[in-house]
């Protein structure tokens, strides 16, 4: 009984600090498109700088994992938990690059005017943040239905990333001018894009972890 006590406590550990690192990433999210919309140099900047924390943190559930399988060589659906923190673990860190990338997309762009306004870059900000939110929460619930409704909030991710597409290159094609912007602008949305799909594998590796079945969703 020690030993599954300690199993348990170790695990809950994992779970905080995974959580922490979520909430730190979902921000960064936050701050990278806030950045943009600004274009915000020193926000940029921030975020950039930031990515060094989401990489230390992700080296440091990745010994606790090492760490449990070490002391209490979990089997079955214990093994399984702690495998799913090191995939969901993997997931958030490359949320994270993506951040990074939108904060470089600001500074490419610093000192111009924006050619339109980022309203539909915005919401897919909000959408991938609610999501990752989500899908942490149904991970630390074992909530498989709550997970699963997160990954259907994809399709609203791919629908805005279409539209978007679609308007950036009518821009391109009218204002040979605004092809630069526009091409980073489209860059943002892409990797936007990326991160309702790292959600939804967030929300995959819960479903897994209860019921021992790996499904693809990103089709």
């Amino acid at each position: 009984m020690a030993g599954r006590n300690s199993f348990e406590a170790h695990l809950e550990e994992l779970q905080h600090d995974l959580l922490k690192m979520g909430a730190f990433v979902t921000d960064a999210i936050q701050r990278a498109v806030q950045s943009l919309n600004h274009l915000d140099g020193d926000l940029a900047r921030a975020v950039i700088a930031g990515d060094d924390t989401v990489d230390q943190m992700m080296i440091d559930i990745e010994k606790g994992c090492l760490r449990v399988i070490a002391l209490h060589q979990p089997m079955a659906s214990d093994l399984r938990q702690v495998g799913t923190v090191l995939k969901i673990v993997t997931d958030l860190e490359r949320i994270a690059d993506h951040a990074t990338d939108i904060a470089r997309v600001t500074l490419r762009l610093e000192g111009e005017k924006l050619i339109k306004k980022l309203v539909d870059i915005s919401r897919m900000a909000e959408q991938v943040q609610l999501m990752t939110r989500e899908a942490l929460e149904a991970y630390v619930h074992r909530d498989v239905q709550r997970a699963r409704r997160m990954i259907a909030m994809d399709d609203e991710i791919d629908r805005t990333y279409n539209y978007l597409f679609d308007e950036l290159l009518g821009i391109m094609q009218a204002r040979p001018e605004a092809v630069k912007q526009a091409t980073y602008l489209l860059m943002v949305a892409t990797y936007l894009e990326r991160v309702g799909d790292h959600a939804t594998n967030l929300g995959e590796w819960t479903i897994f972890q209860v019921t021992g079945e790996l499904q693809d969703m990103n089709q």
